[in-house]
């Protein structure tokens, strides 16, 4: 008696777990573009208080009011960055977090790695500089978070809308924008 062909049905389930393992390891290995940061940042220059304008915050600033970002070098050339808010409204105390930066090399000073608990450090690309120094755009190549940032407390409306045009180029959802409120 012939024996009987071999059954092929154990392939289907194969064939479509091997599928989803293959996109699984696509997905996980595929990553945003990267943020396109300035050519050159003149570390001393960009040094010193920048107030937060906009932002897609980040979890503790996301009721952030009257938000400022300080940043000073430090002696062994990292840079001392004080962030300073009221949370919830503008009669809460003001609040600090000072995460320490790290200029990554052969950047041009415009990525650093933002350390806020040790070892971690979070990526910060300095995507828009203008020439004076006066207006920046921080954004992640996660486009998860960006900071429209100036030397004032507050920018003219045609100004700013500049600003989140060029966050829109760099691939934000300006609709998560939001404008921090200032005394």
């Amino acid at each position: 008696m012939p024996s009987p062909e071999p059954s092929f049905a154990w392939r289907r389930p194969v064939r479509s777990l091997l599928a989803i393992g293959a996109a699984l390891v696509t997905a996980a290995c595929s990553s945003p573009a990267a943020m396109p940061p300035v050519a050159h940042v003149d570390l001393p220059r960009f040094m010193g208080d920048w107030y937060v304008i906009a932002h897609i915050p980040s979890w503790p600033e996301r009721d952030a009011y009257d938000a400022v970002e300080s940043y000073a070098l430090r002696d062994d050339g990292r840079i001392q960055t004080t962030f300073r808010y009221r949370d919830g409204s503008f009669d809460e105390p003001i609040k600090t977090m000072t995460p320490i930066g790290t200029v990554r090399p052969d950047t041009g000073n415009a990525v650093w790695g933002m350390q806020f608990i040790w070892p971690i450090q979070a990526e910060y690309v300095i995507a828009y500089l203008d020439d004076d120094y006066r207006t920046t755009i921080v954004g992640r190549s996660k486009r998860d978070y960006v900071w429209i940032m100036a030397r004032s407390p507050r920018l003219d409306d045609a100004e700013y809308a500049g600003l989140v045009e060029r966050v829109a180029a760099l691939g934000y959802d300006t609709g998560k924008l939001r404008r921090v409120p200032r005394n």
